[in-house]
């Protein structure tokens, strides 16, 4: 399998094209660490290692990636967690990330709870659950299945882009949106497709789940991701900010990317812009727990995990498939790989994990020029 970051990229999230100069040789392999309780294997570390300095020798400031194997975790890093103060990343300590659309993994992993509790029916209208919301623009929610928004097939426009829906942006200009605000702005725009004709990845789709699952529990998505999922896996470093939280918890790296020419600390961030579909806040060690737990039946019942499983080609040429709210595919090894990517201003993250009990969950600031995904998840998650 040859697949380059970009290729997915272009599927599955909206990007923006930042520049990132290549620094000199003593600041891009800087320090290049690693913490572990108990290591994995040895051959697998380095190999990541080694993806990860390559990435920032290509530009990225700083990369790091928790490894898991059987219960065992490793955290390598490479390059630069703050450029002012020439700092190495920490990898003693949890690492907080910006994860971005690997938040729709959780989202949609909510969802199929409530459809296991007979609460939603994967192929009934979103129109009957949310009436009336998605109404304009040649879109007709009574057309729109709620299996058609978690897998990006109901055609929804995204809206047009522009300087305030930027989540950097925003958080310097204090402003915040409502989930309604941001369908409003999508819905100025015309339907992409027909419902189910074809699958094109637009992150309004996840704005929809997220007020789905608000107005069958009747509680903020915040207190259902909490109590679902957070809570019973113990992922205690993981959260999802408040509308006007734009910082950051401590620790963690600083998120650069160039902005109007310059390389800029893009750390602060409004979380409301992306939502249920990209403003997840987590930690590589509780990242690959979802994964795994999810993948052996712990998150959302087996019958649930496989419709979750049942998706399409994403036509990258890659084999990279797309289901309700996971992409998979299958790894040169033979295992399948099941995740997804996520990207912010600053920050790229790429996780999943097997069947076989290995997970990785890596991460980097700044833009690389050498990002080879498949390669990646092949030193990850091939014994």
């Amino acid at each position: 399998m040859c697949l380059r970051a970009s290729d997915f990229y272009r599927s599955t999230m909206r990007i923006r094209t930042f520049t990132v100069p290549i620094f000199t040789a003593a600041l891009v392999l800087a320090a290049c660490t690693t913490s572990a309780a108990e290591p994995v294997a040895p051959a697998r570390e380095d190999s990541v290692r080694g993806d990860l300095d390559t990435m920032v020798a290509a530009g990225a400031v700083g990369a790091i990636a928790t490894l898991t194997e059987h219960g065992s975790a490793t955290v390598v890093s490479s390059g630069l967690s703050d450029i002012a103060a020439a700092a190495p990343i920490n990898t003693d300590v949890a690492q907080h990330l910006r994860v971005g659309s690997v938040t729709k993994s959780f989202t949609a992993a909510i969802v199929l709870q409530l459809v296991a509790e007979h609460r939603i029916d994967l192929d009934r209208s979103i129109d009957t659950y949310l009436p009336g919301l998605l109404t304009d623009a040649g879109v007709d929610g009574r057309t729109i299945t709620v299996r058609q928004i978690l897998g990006h097939r109901s055609g929804l426009p995204e809206p047009a882009p522009s300087p305030e829906l930027d989540e950097h942006r925003a958080a310097e200009n204090g402003r915040t949106f409502t989930p309604a605000q941001e369908i409003a702005l999508a819905l100025q725009q015309p339907a992409k497709f027909a419902p189910g004709s074809r699958f094109e990845y637009t992150n309004i789709n996840y704005i929809v789940a997220g007020m789905l699952i608000e107005a069958v529990t009747g509680h903020r998505y915040a207190d259902e991701l909490r109590d679902r999922i957070l809570t019973p896996l113990g992922l205690s470093n993981t959260y999802l900010p408040a509308t006007g939280e734009t910082a950051l918890r401590q620790p963690h790296p600083t998120a650069y990317a160039t902005v109007d020419g310059a390389l800029t600390d893009t750390t602060l961030m409004e979380p409301s812009v992306p939502w249920t579909s990209g403003a997840l806040v987590s930690t590589g060690a509780d990242v690959n727990r979802f994964f795994l737990a999810l993948l052996a039946g712990e998150v959302v019942p087996r019958p649930q995990l496989a419709q979750m499983l049942d998706g399409i080609d994403m036509g990258n040429g890659d084999g990279m498939s797309y289901g309700l709210g996971v992409g998979y595919t299958q790894l040169p090894c033979g295992a399948q790989y099941v995740g997804h990517i996520g990207g912010v201003p600053g920050f790229t993250t790429v996780a999943g994990a097997t069947r076989s009990g290995l997970a990785v969950t890596i991460a980097y600031t700044g833009t690389s020029s050498s990002v080879d995904l498949g390669g990646m998840l092949s030193h990850a998650l091939c014994d």
